[in-house]
Formats: structure tokens, sequence, C-alpha cells
């Protein structure tokens, strides 16, 4: 691989100037491989490392540009400046050259340094070669065993690089899994979390699973599991197909989750115990968000609704949509998913190959699901959105009752009223709740 220096690389990118950076330092890590790929950063996330005094120079640097400066680890010197749109991190030389510091570090393709004084990529470990031939390497099985959340980011790295796994790092990665489970939980899940949310990352899920990784954090997840996941995959492909829309909620993040996605809800759902309590207490050992659990969760509740919605009933239909609520992609996804595989397994398809099911099946699985799908992506309609044609405050008013439980079951009578067109208008509305009351 050509090793001239990106453009990328160069210091007229960076959101600090070179002249604030010591002799020598060196930018490593993600970056330096990223630039090295071509592949391009709206967020700029760079690394040096330096020999000495790493958080004096961050904080410095910090000042100069009225930076947010973070101490990461002050017994190993690492500490980070923040800026609008970058991250610089620094930290401590380990050892007492440059090289000793790459040869401690997890895969080759991340042991190539660049200096920015003399624009010069170093290389000791050639992990340009691995590069260039799309491999991840481990620099040593005692390196990946001396931080062993480097053992789940090697999936998590090949999947994002679309890269494969070389067989010896590999067989050590396997031969070493009973040490993830020494990992905090949070750790692991932030790795499980980047494969979740892509396509790609469900195969490398599913060898994390069979060489060990993901036992200790998932107890419930079985082979069954991860057909679940490709089966979600291929839903969700068919769903953005048919429903772009649909597709991109999909891809939104979770409110208040760093990275998960409704399609990662919708992942996550087949990885946990099928029930909704067992599954809380699951996620919430695993420190998952109070919204992702409720994600999950409600994904769970709600999934025998969709399977068993009568479609001519507009009544269950609101129900649905009700409990549902924000994890209707997710949930939607789900249903198509579990369907095809319902589906192919009565027609004595092997499970393992119960992922792939054909385009007819899936196809017959979204037709199912259309009437409740352009239902939620209409913003208009009732069914789906309901408007408040009245508050609980104008029908204690209006009906001169006290406030209690029944007016929230008043509210939504006149609700699923009013999406069957026997109301629309508040008047109407206090008169359908008075009658309810007299009855």
């Amino acid at each position: 691989m050509d090793k001239s220096v990106p453009s990328t690389l160069t210091p007229e990118n960076w959101p600090f100037s070179l002249e604030l950076l010591p002799q020598p330092a060196y930018m490593v890590g993600g970056a330096v491989r990223d630039a090295i790929l071509g592949r391009t950063r709206e967020y700029l996330d760079l690394d040096f490392v330096i020999p000495f005094k790493a958080v004096k120079v961050a904080r410095v640097i910090a000042h100069h540009y009225k930076a947010g400066f973070v101490l990461l680890d002050a017994e190993r010197q690492i500490a980070r400046v923040v800026f609008p749109h970058a991250t610089a991190d620094f930290a401590q030389q380990s050892g007492n050259s440059l090289e000793v510091d790459l040869h401690r570090r997890d895969f080759t393709i991340n042991a190539i340094a660049y200096n920015p004084h003399t624009q010069e990529i170093i290389d000791p470990l050639q992990g340009c070669v691995d590069l260039q031939q799309g491999i991840l390497r481990m620099v040593s099985p005692a390196n990946l065993k001396d931080d062993p959340l480097r053992l789940m980011r090697g999936y998590r790295q090949a999947a994002q690089l679309g890269f494969t796994i070389e067989p010896a790092t590999q067989a050590a990665i396997r031969s070493l899994a009973s040490h993830i489970s020494k990992v905090a939980a949070e750790r692991v899940r932030v790795e499980i979390g980047y494969l979740l949310a892509n396509y790609q990352g469900t195969s490398w899920i599913t060898s994390a699973w069979e060489d060990g990784l993901l036992a200790p954090f998932f107890k419930n997840a079985t082979r069954e599991s991860l057909i679940k996941l490709a089966a979600v995959d291929n839903a969700a492909a068919l769903l953005t197909q048919n429903w772009p829309q649909l597709g991109a909620r999909l891809q939104e993040d979770v409110r208040d989750t760093i990275k998960t996605t409704w399609l990662s809800i919708a992942k996550l759902a087949c990885l946990v115990n099928p029930d909704p309590e067992l599954a809380e207490i699951e996620l919430q050992e695993l420190t998952y968000s109070r919204a992702e659990i409720r994600g999950v969760t409600t994904a769970l509740k709600v999934l025998p609704q969709f399977q068993l919605v009568d479609m001519s009933s507009l009544r269950e239909q609101y129900f649905l949509f009700h409990d549902a609520d924000m994890v209707f992609p997710a949930t939607a996804v789900l249903a198509v998913a579990l369907d095809s595989l319902v589906e192919a397994m009565s027609n004595d398809k092997p499970l393992h190959t119960a992922g792939a099911t054909t385009e007819e099946t899936k196809a017959r699985g979204c037709q199912v699901l259309a009437p409740l799908i352009n239902r939620y992506l209409n913003p208009d309609d009732l069914v789906a959105h309901p408007t408040a044609l009245v508050s609980g405050k104008e029908l204690i008013i209006a009906l001169d009752i006290p406030a209690s439980p029944i007016i929230g079951q008043l509210l939504t009578e006149i609700a699923v009223a009013q999406a069957e067109g026997k109301v629309s208008t508040p008047t109407e509305a206090i008169a359908y709740a008075r009658n309810i009351m007299s009855g």
C-alpha cells in the first residue's frame, strides 16, 4: 500500500495548530487507519501519543482555544480536548519508545502512527499491508488478554470496515473468550450497540456468540436468536424498500441514547428473554438506559397484538397504536420477521436456513401489515395519531363529575369513537361521553 500521507491527516485539517504540539508527537489509532483507507469523518476523533507531559499539553491546547478539557485517566496520563466539531485525545507514550507503544496495541491496523512534524507514516507491524488486504490481525494474544474488551472490539471493527479476521486471531479470541466476563457490562454493551445498528453487524454478532463472547451477557441468546436477527435484517430491508419513510424511522436514534436505533431495539429484542418482565431485569443488568429498556419491553408486549389484530376493527387498531406508540417501527419489523420464520418452519424448512425466507413469504408479511404501516405514516390518520377533541377538565365541567379514573376511560372511548367516525366535534364528544355515563 502507498504510504504517502493522506491529506486528511495533515495539520491544516486539525482543530488546533501544529505549533502547540511538542516534538516528538504522533497521531495514532482510528484516525490514521481511516485516513489511509480513504474513509472520511464528519466529526474528527483524533488520538495523539506524546512521550512526556501529555495532560499538560492537552490543558494548554484547551486553554488556548477555550475548548473543553476532560481528564480521562490521571494515572496513565490521558486527557481529552473537546472542540465543536472534533475531539483530540492526548496520551502518555506507553514504554520508552513509540515502537514499544505500538507493539502494545490491539490490532496491526490500529498500530500505525503518523508524525505530523516530519510527515512520516510509521508502521513497524505492517498494518498498511493488512489494511490493503482487508484483514484484522492481532498484535499478540497477550495484548488481547490485557484488555478483554479487545476481543469483542475485533468483531465490531471487522463489521465497520468490512474486513475479515485472520484465522490465528480468531482462534486466539476463541481461546480467550472466558476473559470477556471480566469486562464491565456497559463497555461490552457499547461494542454490541455498534453491531446491532448495522446490517453487516449481524454475522459478526453470530460469530461472537459462536466464539463464546455473548453468553456471559445475553444468557438467553440461542442459535434461534441469531436466526431471528438475520430475519429482522431481511424484513427491515423489505419494509424500507416498500416504505422508505418507515426505513428512515428504523434508522433514527432512540431518544436519550447514543447510537441505539429503532432497528437496534428490534434486534435487541431477539437476544433477550421473550418475557418482557424478565427481559427488563436482563437489560438492567446490562446497564441499558430506561429508554432502551422501555423500547424493548414495549416491543415484546405489543408483538402479539401485531400478530392477532383484527384489521376490520378500528378499535383494535387504535389500541395497538396506542400501546406501541414510538416503538411501532421496531415492532412492525419484528412482526414481519417472525411471521416469515413461522411460515418457513411450518413448510418444514430447516431452522438454520429459516432466516433466508423467500421474497414471496416476506412480501406476504408486509402485505398483512400494510394497512397499519400506511396509517402510521399518515400524520392525519386518527386511528394511529388521534387528536383530542376535549380535555379531561372540559369533561369534568360539562358533565359535572369529580376527577377520577373514569375521566381517562371516557377520553379513550371518545378517541375510539372519533377513529370510527362516530364523533368529530367537541360538542359531539361531550354528548357521547354523557351517553356513556347515563348508560
